[in-house]
């Protein structure tokens, strides 16, 4: 970190006057992650340093702590989604422990570099729920993600024309380091945790597995996510690589250009580790489902019926709603959600599928897992829906009732018909904590010979048309 003063250099936020850093029991904020991480780098100035490498579209400083001096770069990226905020607490969790044990920086020749917060505009906006209590009412209630050309990893139009100053900050960040390994943190807020990579790491199932079972988090075996994805073991997915499309398919499709491919030319393997908040057992279930179609027809009838519901509220708000940038904001999410919904209900009906693309063999996990998928569209576009008219200071068109009505019943649904279990932060921290050691250790390992094209397990369709979560 540069000396405070430096012309044309910000200066790091003040470090707090504590030597030791107190466990997180709850969600940081933005400006409480850049806080601490200050106060890491002060009561250890020889091996950590705390530099500016962009700022976001407001304004917001993003801030890259590095530990260990080795030539070897590991970078990790948390908050690359506004509403999944552990990932901000897991990086101040791994400066600790790389910290305290030698083996992660100087046995290993590695450095690592931890960007606090991708998206810290978007965090924000859910701090209304950051600090609890946590309750999944007021999580959806204060719920924002922001519309699919507003998320920064994603790489619609492609690196050269990225738009985003938080995804330049970043594409800059990984041809500068130029990682061996790289990990982006993600939280899953109902279903379970399953890491997505580039490249397999043999053995990381069984690590995550341990993780998992110590921790009482349960594992997503078959997340929605990945659904026509290759298995490299239970909960564990390789990404297929890019492949172009428009934006309409990039929204409905998993895998789109991506920062989490961009650094592939420098030999980066990329870890993607979505931990979650409210754990669902069924989620964990490999068995055979009893009646397969029925359960995928009452899904699909279901996620139909809800869109509906929901096009009306809008349609019946809009006129009252004012035209200002923060309604733009809330209503782009909105647009995407409702025009992937008809696309997800048919790809999941097993009576108006795409015969190009037929469902796989589908176990009881995988059935739960499209469940809770199809319930979050709803209840988030319900949350946004509530905010934008909640915001406007007026109901002419009496929406916020039947809002309220909605979200309250499809939250207790995850509660009573998913059994929905809150996980307390410092254990999702530590579960996604020695999951991202465990990738660490794995990729620090000598590589395989690159992958030839053509791979037999990856197939030559097109990705499966589904929501990228």
């Amino acid at each position: 970190m540069r000396t405070p003063g430096t012309p044309g250099e910000p200066t790091a936020p003040a470090p707090t006057r504590r030597c030791v850093l107190p466990p997180l029991l709850r969600y940081p904020t933005a400006d409480e992650l850049a806080a601490r991480a200050a106060a890491l780098v002060a009561r250890r100035p020889h091996d950590t340093r705390l530099r500016r490498v962009g700022v976001s579209r407001a304004g917001t400083p993003l801030w890259l702590l590095s530990v260990g001096h080795g030539t070897r770069q590991a970078l990790i990226v948390a908050g690359p989604h506004a509403n999944e905020p552990v990932g901000g607490a897991t990086v101040l969790r791994l400066a600790e422990r790389v910290l305290a044990d030698p083996r992660l920086t100087e046995d290993a020749d590695a450095t690592w570099n931890l960007l606090l917060c991708l998206d810290p505009d978007g965090l924000r906006r859910n701090e209304g729920w950051l600090s609890g209590p946590y309750s999944l009412g007021r999580y959806f209630r204060h719920f924002f993600r922001p519309g699919f050309r507003e998320q920064p990893e994603w790489l619609p139009d492609g690196a050269g024309a990225a738009a985003l100053p938080e995804t330049r900050a970043l594409l800059g960040l990984q041809d500068e380091l130029k990682p061996f390994f790289q990990c982006s943190l993600h939280g899953v807020d109902v279903g379970g945790g399953f890491v997505e990579l580039t490249r397999d790491l043999p053995g990381l199932p069984r690590r995550v597995a341990h993780a998992a079972a110590r921790l009482g988090i349960p594992r997503e075996l078959g997340s929605y996510d990945t659904l026509y994805w290759p298995g490299l073991g239970p909960a564990v997915y390789r990404i297929p690589p890019p492949r172009p499309r428009d934006l309409a398919a990039a929204i409905t499709e998993a895998a789109v250009e991506s920062t989490w491919y961009h650094p592939h030319r420098h030999g980066t393997v990329t870890a993607v580790v979505e931990a979650p908040m409210w754990g669902v057992a069924a989620v964990e279930d490999d068995s055979p489902p009893d009646d397969r179609d029925a359960v995928l027809r009452a899904v699909s009838r279901t996620l139909r019926h809800e869109t509906l519901l929901l096009e009306r509220l809008l349609a019946r708000a809009a006129p009252h709603l004012p035209a200002a940038p923060d309604t733009a904001r809330l209503l782009a999410p909105v647009h995407d959600y409702l025009l992937v919904c008809p696309g997800l209900a048919d790809a999941w009906d097993p009576d108006a599928g795409d015969p190009a693309h037929p469902l796989p063999p589908l176990n009881t996990a995988h059935l739960a897992a499209l469940r809770i998928a199809g319930r979050r569209i709803a209840v988030r576009t319900a949350g946004l829906l509530h905010q934008l008219v909640a915001g406007a200071g007026q109901d002419p068109a009496g929406a916020l009732p039947e809002l309220d009505a909605l979200i309250d019943a499809w939250c207790a649904d995850y509660q009573d018909g998913f059994g929905a279990r809150w996980i307390p932060v410092a254990r999702q921290v530590e579960y996604q904590t020695r999951v991202v050691l465990a990738a660490f250790e794995l990729a620090a390992r000598p590589a395989p010979a690159p992958a030839r094209s053509g791979e037999p397990d990856w197939g030559t369709g097109a990705t499966v048309p589904m929501h990228r979560e």
